[in-house]
């Protein structure tokens, strides 16, 4: 036993397989720790409209959600305006007081309603946090209205002032709540697949990248020249793209996922996620040999983090949030949702991958020309026995 686990200890490969298991704790340590620092101090970040069409009472109450909301705000003409940026997830949520407010709040046999519209083509986090923020607006007018209609009420039937308000307060309510969703999304599995997506392509494409490289190596050794490895990579890459897309598009549906755009739109999105994380991921194995997989590591941390897949990236810190604009897993699950669950179309988070997937090519390819070719050795020629 000893002597075979000193077999181990003497290979690099032990060391390295060791080394990567611990540059895995301090990376996801470092950067989930930080990237997910003071997410709950960041609401003020998120954004609700709000369109109000009662001159009266509803003026006041959007006056006073202005002032008083955790979150920002911006007013709007229109309700078709608020809901097409709800849509391009500009805002949050938008919250809707109809003409008729004041007269549904004042009258005895009716009750006002404030109609709250919520995109769910989010991460689950925005439904959660804006769920609860229209309950809160909700019990807050809802308090005012009631004790101002209805001591106004008792006022009138010539009760003395202190009787009136305490009759109001005990009086029921006035305002109810209505909450609608728009791309709603049919269960925590379909939730997640966003993050699937992401996380499975990518450490698919890190894992293949490695073996790739390793299978490159090879072929160096056997005489192949830096230009053929280079475009058979590239070839492999595309045709595994296609075939690994269509396998996990098809699962997805299979196991009762849904898709808005249809089956053809899922697999080509999915495709073009996985040919952007596959040259990207190349591109540091070129960079760097197999050392470039410390790199990987890192960014698939990076992404997993600043994407918005968990967490709104409206939440994160600066730092984080531009680091995302960089980063393909940001538009890989901006294009995933679209598709997914319906959104703004996919036009921006496709140019975006293509985009990234165009450099990480033209940086592999500067690489390969930069680097010092290795002429394979000679085979030795024996030499001829003297006669």
């Amino acid at each position: 036993m000893n002597h075979t686990l000193q077999l181990f200890l003497k290979r690099p490969t032990t060391w390295i397989g060791i080394a990567t298991a611990l540059m895995f704790q301090l990376i996801f340590s470092v950067v989930w720790m930080t990237g997910y620092n003071g997410v709950n101090d960041r609401i003020h970040n998120l954004k609700v409209g709000i369109v109000n069409e009662d001159p009266e009472f509803g003026a006041k109450i959007a006056q006073q959600l202005q002032e008083t909301l955790p979150v920002r705000t911006e007013t709007f003409g229109t309700e078709a305006e608020a809901q097409r940026k709800l849509n391009d997830r500009e805002l949050q949520m938008v919250i809707h007081i109809p003409a008729t407010f004041t007269a549904d709040a004042s009258a005895a046999d009716k009750t006002a309603t404030i109609a709250y519209t919520l995109n769910e083509s989010n991460s689950a986090l925005i439904k959660s946090m804006m769920t609860s923020v229209s309950a809160q607006v909700t019990a807050s007018v809802n308090k005012v209205a009631a004790g101002q209609s209805i001591q106004q009420a008792l006022a009138q039937a010539n009760l003395p002032a202190d009787q009136a308000a305490a009759a109001a307060a005990a009086l029921s309510e006035r305002v109810s709540g209505k909450v609608t969703s728009v791309n709603p999304i049919d269960g925590m599995n379909n939730q997640m697949v966003p993050m699937m997506l992401v996380l499975a392509s990518f450490v698919g494409a890190m894992i293949m990248g490695m073996n790739l490289e390793q299978s490159s190596m090879a072929a160096a050794a056997a005489g192949a020249g830096r230009w053929r490895r280079f475009g058979a990579r590239a070839l492999i890459n595309v045709a595994a793209a296609v075939f690994v897309s269509l396998v996990g598009s098809t699962m997805v549906l299979a196991l009762g996922g849904q898709s808005v755009h249809g089956f053809a739109a899922l697999w080509g999105m999915l495709f073009l996620i996985l040919l952007t994380f596959m040259f990207v991921t190349q591109m540091f194995l070129l960079l760097f040999g197999l050392g470039g997989m410390l790199f990987n590591i890192l960014l698939l941390s990076a992404q997993l983090v600043s994407s918005g897949a968990m967490v709104p990236r409206e939440l994160l810190s600066g730092f984080y949030l531009n680091l995302g604009k960089a980063l393909p897993a940001t538009y890989a699950v901006e294009g995933g949702m679209n598709v997914l669950f319906g959104g703004p179309g996919v036009g921006h988070a496709a140019g975006a991958l293509l985009a990234i997937a165009a450099v990480a090519v033209a940086v592999g390819a500067l690489a390969v020309t930069l680097k010092p070719q290795r002429r394979p050795q000679a085979a030795a020629v024996p030499t001829p026995a003297a006669g």
